[in-house]
């Protein structure tokens, strides 16, 4: 389990394909310090167990069926990427319950600049839109966020200057793609009243 709160922006080394999976590395220098094999690290909101290390970059393997339902396997060698380590069970939970199973991917259609932040409008699969609602939770590349509109197929946060410098989401522009989370909660209290 995450918190959606990013400890550092990492750099793709490689995205290797092998057959329809593949090995994606990573240069991480903080989340690499007390990392060992096995362990969990959301690498832009996918839970992706490392599997191997090399100083301050690790390895992890990438099913077919991850990079058909996120964007990792579109990332090129230099991207950065949002990466936070699974949350200890004594540790703050500073943002909201976020699994690491990317939900699919919204796509940025609008940011106004601001003074104090930006708003963001993203346009979500219709198969998700009923799991987003004003002042609820979701995470986009992995960061934990508020949500401040929805309507229909789109919703809308605002993000603080600390979230824009210190994540992935400060250079997205219109036309970019992002991986989201709903809301945990909202899928098992739909499946309830099912």
């Amino acid at each position: 389990m995450f918190t959606g709160l990013i400890e550092e922006m990492g750099t793709l080394i490689t995205l290797q394909t092998r057959g329809s999976a593949a090995l994606v590395r990573v240069k991480a220098p903080l989340v690499t310090t007390d990392a060992s094999l096995g362990e969990s690290i959301a690498v832009n909101g996918v839970c992706l167990t490392v599997t191997e290390l090399d100083g301050d970059v690790f390895g992890a393997d990438v099913m077919a069926e991850t990079l058909r339902c996120t964007t990792l396997g579109k990332l090129q060698p230099g991207a950065k990427v949002n990466l936070e380590r699974a949350v200890r069970a004594d540790g703050r939970l500073g943002g909201h319950i976020v699994q690491g199973h990317v939900d699919g991917i919204g796509q940025l259609i609008e940011r106004s600049v601001g003074v104090d932040w930006d708003d963001f409008v993203f346009e979500l699969p219709s198969q998700l839109a009923r799991y987003a609602a004003s002042k609820g939770s979701i995470a986009i590349d992995g960061v934990s966020l508020t949500v401040t509109d929805v309507s229909d197929q789109r919703f809308g946060v605002s993000l603080i200057p600390a979230t824009l410098r210190l994540t992935t989401l400060g250079a997205m522009q219109a036309g970019d793609l992002a991986n989201l989370e709903m809301d945990v909660i909202a899928k098992y209290v739909e499946r309830l009243i099912a």
